[in-house]
């Protein structure tokens, strides 16, 4: 098991600026970070591949999709841009050397009509997805589709959706995002949900319910890790927490207060409630 630590704590781009904060989540523990990919420029990813690499730190990489972007568009034009953006991320992706590219890349985030998808729409996201994943796997990548709670998308709001359309995709390079945070507002049972994805999991965000400091609110954390243990879940455990630091992401969060003293004290306590739990949660009955 692999403890990371998503950067949109502390910024939506990579800049030298972030170098000691760098320095201090390999000191606290963390074996990576997860990097926010948005600029497209390759040769600066693989800059920022080798100083991580210097550092000892390993990484995933995680974006979402703009409106201009959105493969449920009905003009066939913006699906065609989709495909050619999420693409380049791939390329991106790897050229930071992770090989995993995580967050949803189903559908725009933050764009709705008013109703659920559409059949059509359904079939758009399938394809793209199915399409994209064919070239993540040249890449080494693999497309981990992150399942969001309604307020923010509404496509996949539940692992259910997921299951569904990744089991649609059909290929091994398309597999599913499991966040805390979003499985706590939409599933009824969230380890049970978790068993029945099984193996189509790829990657898991540790978010608190206020998307503060994990361990401090309402979470189902012991039946959450009993729930990955029994899948045989061996991938990464990123801490993501969002606080007022940076004010596009909260905006987009819609935080405005306070959830804890500071980004470095947040990572450390994170860090620890990890180390702690995941091994504690080991001899933990898991019910079925």
């Amino acid at each position: 098991m692999k403890f990371g630590i998503n950067l949109y704590l502390w910024a939506d781009d990579m800049h030298d600026g972030l170098m000691p904060v760098l320095e201090r989540m390999k000191q606290i523990g963390f074996d990576g970070v997860e990097v926010p990919i948005f600029d497209l420029d390759q040769a600066k990813w693989a800059r920022w591949g080798e100083r991580l690499d210097s550092l000892g730190l390993q990484r995933t990489a995680n974006t979402v999709i703009a409106a201009e972007h959105n493969p449920l568009s009905d003009d066939p034009a913006v699906r065609e841009a989709a495909y050619e953006h999420l693409r380049e991320l791939i390329d991106c992706c790897a050229a930071v050397g992770s090989s995993l590219l995580c967050g949803p890349h189903q559908v725009a985030l933050g764009v709705f009509t008013g109703k659920g998808a559409t059949d059509e729409e359904w079939k758009r996201s399938v394809d793209h997805l199915r399409r994209a994943a064919e070239y993540a796997a040249g890449a080494g990548v693999v497309l981990a589709e992150e399942v969001v709670n309604r307020f923010e998308l509404y496509h996949l709001n539940t692992l259910d959706q997921a299951i569904r359309c990744i089991d649609e995709v059909d290929h091994p390079n398309c597999r599913i995002h499991l966040d805390t945070f979003h499985a706590h507002i939409e599933e009824k049972d969230p380890a049970k949900a978790i068993r029945r994805a099984g193996a189509r999991i790829a990657h898991v965000h540790i978010s608190e319910n206020d998307r503060g400091v994990p361990g401090t609110g309402s979470v189902q954390w012991d039946a959450t890790f009993a729930a990955l243990r029994d899948i045989g879940y061996n991938g990464w455990l990123t801490v993501e927490a969002f606080g007022n630091f940076l004010p596009n992401l909260a905006a987009a969060t819609k935080i405005w207060r306070k959830l804890f003293p500071s980004e470095d004290e947040l990572a450390a306590d994170a860090y620890t409630f990890l180390a702690r739990n995941w091994d504690r949660t080991a001899g933990v009955a898991a019910a079925g």
